[in-house]
């Protein structure tokens, strides 16, 4: 049995509810820009604008994106756009958007991206208070405003490193108790395996020599060709009853794992080693393949996670299988950021998967693309 849905579903309630107010984050950047373009100079309009355009990727803030530093990067420049709007025409409420942004900052970026932010940030109160002839008093309130920024960014950080760390915890919890199960029916098909072998096929076996044995006794006596065609059905009869039985037995000894189950673990596996997102996309009706063409599809995805964490350090896969009518299509993509250079020459691994594609009739492409490398396997099915 698994673990319960309840966990998890919470979990995926939360991590959405948490991901969810994209409009919400696009109004606290974008909103107070929009309201100072009445009063809005020359000079600034290029301000609103950049800020405009800027605030539309905080959208999908949360998601992942690609290149990672395109997000903290637009946002440092978020807070620089805002900061100078805000200086330049005091009487709008830029600042709101300006402390949004550090906000957001804070919550996605590294250590440097949020750095450059409070830098950023506190220049800009800084400049504001001397240009304006600020006091003191009221100098130290906006500082202020930007250290309640800081930590509450450092609370919901610490809230999605707590979410996901639980959800992780409950996968490993919920695949450790697959796997019990698994090995409980395991466990009980072997069972009966063995009890089968040594009822059903013992007693085919020895009726089978016992037939043999009267068979042979009726030749000796001279007995009717009939007689002997009767014996020889029943012996033959039960010679494919034993075969049939090492087979059912065969068969319980055996567990096939869908392709797709064997890949998700795979993927799973690669998920809890390198905390990086692995997802698997099942197109068309899945089917039972050929031994042969689910061990060449399994062991490409099984090399192709190798290579990836060896060479690229274990970044984002997206691994595709395509069942189509007379072919099983499979597509591997890891997402490492950049073009990745050409090998010298292929590696054994690389080149063991193209072998047992052409052994069935099947091909292999695989080689860098412009956020990685990607690997499709096609082999008939």
């Amino acid at each position: 049995m698994g673990i319960p849905a309840g966990p998890l579903a919470k979990l995926a309630k939360a991590r959405r509810r948490f991901e969810g107010a994209d409009w919400v984050r696009w109004g606290v950047l974008a909103v107070p820009a929009l309201f100072a373009i009445p009063d809005a100079r020359p000079w600034t309009w290029p301000l609103i604008a950049l800020v405009l355009v800027l605030s539309v990727p905080a959208l999908w803030l949360i998601r992942e994106s690609r290149p990672r530093w395109l997000m903290p990067a637009t946002m440092v420049a978020v807070v620089a756009a805002a900061g100078a709007l805000w200086i330049l025409q005091p009487s709008s409420w830029t600042s709101t958007t300006m402390f949004g942004a550090v906000f957001y900052t804070l919550r996605v970026s590294d250590r440097i991206a949020a750095a450059v932010s409070l830098a950023v940030a506190s220049a800009a109160i800084l400049v504001w208070s001397i240009t304006y002839d600020l006091d003191w008093l009221n100098a130290l309130a906006l500082f202020a405003v930007l250290v309640v920024m800081v930590l509450l960014a450092a609370n919901r950080r610490s809230r999605a490193e707590r979410l996901e760390q639980t959800e992780l915890a409950l996968a490993r919890a919920q695949t450790a108790s697959e796997e019990h199960a698994r090995a409980a029916a395991l466990a009980e098909r072997t069972r009966i395996a063995r009890e089968l072998h040594d009822v059903l096929a013992h007693s085919l076996a020895g009726l089978a020599l016992n037939l043999q044995g009267a068979r042979l006794m009726l030749v000796r006596d001279g007995a009717s060709e009939e007689s002997l065609a009767q014996i020889e059905r029943a012996q033959k009869l039960a010679t494919d009853g034993l075969a049939e039985a090492r087979k059912a037995v065969a068969a319980l000894r055996e567990d096939a794992v869908p392709v797709e189950r064997s890949i998700s673990d795979l993927l799973t596996a690669y998920r809890l080693d390198t905390g990086s997102r692995a997802d698997l996309t099942i197109e068309g009706e899945p089917r039972e393949l050929d031994a042969a063409v689910g061990t060449t599809v399994v062991r490409a995805v099984q090399e192709a996670l190798a290579n990836s964490r060896k060479h690229a350090g274990g970044p984002a896969v997206d691994v595709t299988l395509a069942f189509k009518t007379d072919e099983v299509d499979l597509t591997i993509f890891d997402h490492q950021g950049h073009r990745p250079p050409e090998p010298p020459s292929p590696g054994y691994g690389l080149r063991g998967m193209g072998e047992r594609a052409a052994l069935l009739n099947g091909k292999l492409e695989c080689g860098p693309g412009e956020d990685g490398w990607r690997i499709q396997l096609t082999v008939p099915a």
